[in-house]
């Protein structure tokens, strides 16, 4: 029994390496798209925005899809810290692109246009899935 318990303990070290560098990366990518953003999204949220915490919580969604994709198949910790990165700027830039495709996307967000918000959080979901799956190799 004791055995049994010790050898489940084992795999401890490796769960907390690869959860230190997903939060990690989870920060990261916290600081870099409200960095791009250019609305305080957890200003907006503390003021009671639905949209800004749609379109936050999609992009947080579909950053930690890919994230989990690289946990899952990554060779080693530094293998998930690079696809966790290549996740990261591809979420990044996928609101970069939705912002420059939809004109007003800020200010609608800002607004508490909870449609804008919506379309974001799906776009960011929507792309999350498909990193997470090209992530696969």
């Amino acid at each position: 029994m004791l055995e049994t318990t010790l050898s489940s303990l084992d795999g401890l070290p490796p769960f907390l390496a690869y959860f230190a560098v997903a939060i990690v990366l989870v920060l990261v990518f916290v600081r870099l798209y409200t960095w791009v953003t250019p609305h305080d999204e957890l200003a907006l949220i503390r003021a009671n925005n639905p949209a800004a915490a749609l379109a936050f919580g999609g992009a947080l969604i579909g950053f930690a899809l890919p994230l989990s994709s690289a946990i899952t198949h990554s060779l080693s910790v530094i293998d998930c810290a690079i696809w966790g990165a290549v996740a990261l700027i591809v979420q990044v830039l996928t609101f970069l692109v939705l912002r420059f495709s939809l004109k007003q996307l800020e200010a609608r967000i800002s607004q508490g246009e909870i449609a804008s918000g919506i379309f974001s959080a799906a776009v960011a979901i929507a792309v999350g899935m498909i990193n997470a799956a090209c992530m696969s190799y």
